[in-house]
């Protein structure tokens, strides 16, 4: 027969070792689990990543990094945190959205609770609108009411057919709760080429004007640039009630890319691939690059979207 003692320590350690095993913070070291409501976002890790990774666009940023830190400091926020990002491509819109998930779950884009929907992958059929806007609800309520710091990142807007988008206004707006799912701590970014000709000319006049690009500031653009997707059937967020309810937090523009930012580019793509860094190789590739205006030859017309391409070729050295 067990000696009572024995049995009393055997089932005390094996309470202490179930309630061990059984905690989140064990739990959540081996299987991804969604923050809890004190879960906080690191400012400062998350600035240095942007003022190392991101380059030429002091603006985008500044607003994302406010915006997003904001949210993450409010217990009690009164409705989703929503960006629309514009731009011409390879100015480091996705790059962005990336980094901003990264810092809400640590897996980014592999995170189970961030959520990559592509205009013309997973809405291609102007026919089936009404189908795709049932699906778009279906799948955010279930993925909001299993963690409610999801990210949802919404890209190609400016090939999403008008009207869409609007099915997940609901979520977006000030409701405490919808169907007794509450949204309010989630985070929604939408991507877009739209706005983007907007955009640069307003770095060139700045540029003619003999102003630097760092003295653009949010105020010289947002308004324009909330008009001008408003009204532009091919945004995605023609006549959108998202933008006619003030229901989009900010809209941030990316600006087009210099010889000098290209440069960055290029350099950082080196390093990331443990080769170090010569300046040769680097002034080759960003002189593959094309600039417009035509005349001045100033922007890059694809940001930095083709440099680890050029950079490939580029081996040998």
């Amino acid at each position: 027969a067990l000696e009572p003692l024995s049995v009393s320590l055997a089932i005390g350690v094996a309470w202490a070792l179930t309630g061990y095993l059984s905690h989140p913070n064990f739990y959540c070291r081996y299987v991804e689990c969604c923050p809890g409501d004190g879960h906080r976002i690191n400012a400062t890790a998350l600035k240095a990543r942007l003022d190392a990774k991101l380059f030429g666009q002091h603006l985008a940023k500044d607003v994302a990094l406010k915006a997003v830190i904001g949210f993450s400091n409010n217990p009690n926020p009164k409705k989703p945190l929503t960006l629309s990002l514009h731009g011409w491509a390879g100015t480091g819109k996705n790059f962005l959205s990336q980094i901003l998930a990264e810092h809400v779950h640590p897996a980014g884009l592999h995170s189970k609770f961030v959520h990559l929907f592509l205009a013309t992958l997973h809405f291609p059929h102007q026919d089936q609108v009404k189908l795709y806007q049932e699906q778009l609800q279906n799948w955010i309520r279930g993925n909001v009411s299993a963690c409610p710091h999801s990210v949802f990142i919404f890209d190609e807007m400016d090939k999403m057919h008008p009207g869409l988008i609007d099915a997940i206004k609901p979520f977006l707006d000030y409701y405490e709760q919808v169907d007794r799912v509450s949204y309010r701590k989630a985070i929604f970014i939408f991507l877009s080429n739209a706005g983007g000709d907007l955009i640069n000319k307003a770095a060139f006049d700045f540029w003619l004007s003999g102003k630097r690009r760092e003295e653009i500031q949010l105020k010289d653009l947002e308004p324009m640039l909330s008009v001008q997707v408003f009204n532009n059937q091919n945004s995605g967020l023609w006549h959108s009630s998202l933008v006619a309810r003030n229901l989009i937090d900010y809209f941030v523009p990316f600006l087009p890319l210099e010889h000098k930012h290209v440069k960055m580019c290029v350099r950082a793509e080196m390093t990331a691939r443990g080769y170090a860094v010569d300046e040769k190789i680097v002034e080759a590739v960003a002189d593959e690059m094309t600039f417009f205006p035509k005349e001045q030859k100033i922007f890059s017309d694809k940001g930095c979207k083709t440099v680890q391409a050029k950079l490939d070729i580029h081996e040998d050295f």
